[in-house]
């Protein structure tokens, strides 16, 4: 007995395996986009990083001076020396 498939039944499974791969192939297409769009968040996260790395570094580097020091306590954390008086005057 030989069983006989019909011209419905391949069009059916053509069908199927279509939609099956359409399916599959934009699932992926879609997790791609988002893949990608995350590499592009982490790459301009990266480069800002590295560019407040370069800053703070340059920071440390002319901190090691004393009165480069001095001046950054001043401006940044209103420090003062002993028996001087300091104004602040906002415009």
């Amino acid at each position: 007995m030989k069983i006989q498939f019909g011209r419905r039944f391949w069009i059916a499974a053509t069908a199927a395996i279509v939609v099956f791969t359409v399916f599959m192939v934009g699932r992926n297409a879609l997790h791609a986009v988002k893949i990608k769009r995350q590499i592009n968040l982490l790459t301009r996260e990266q480069a800002y990083y590295t560019e407040k790395i370069g800053q703070d570094s340059a920071l440390l580097e002319r901190l090691k001076y004393d009165d480069y020091l001095e001046e950054y306590a001043r401006e940044n954390y209103r420090m003062q020396r002993r028996n001087e008086h300091v104004y602040i005057m906002k415009e």
